[in-house]
């Protein structure tokens, strides 16, 4: 028997203060990385997809960022 899945994990990597796209406020956003792994008897191996994303913590959408608009706006603080 073997035991097999996925673990995603959240980081904060930094908050932003930015514009809502939604509500137009000018709020923080924290900047998500989430990574999923490839687990193997309950022990993380290797990544399989990681994402990343802001959200406004006025109204609570989340946006989605490809890895260079999240690597040029975490340079930018």
């Amino acid at each position: 028997m073997v035991i097999f899945g996925f673990r995603t994990k959240v980081f904060v990597l930094t908050v932003l203060t930015l514009l809502c796209p939604r509500c137009g406020n000018r709020a923080a956003h924290p900047l998500h990385r989430s990574v999923t792994r490839f687990t193997l008897f309950f022990v993380p191996l290797f990544p399989v997809r990681t994402r990343y994303s802001t959200q406004c913590t006025a109204c609570g959408v989340t946006n989605r960022l490809s890895g260079d608009e999240a690597t040029r706006l975490r340079h930018q603080v």
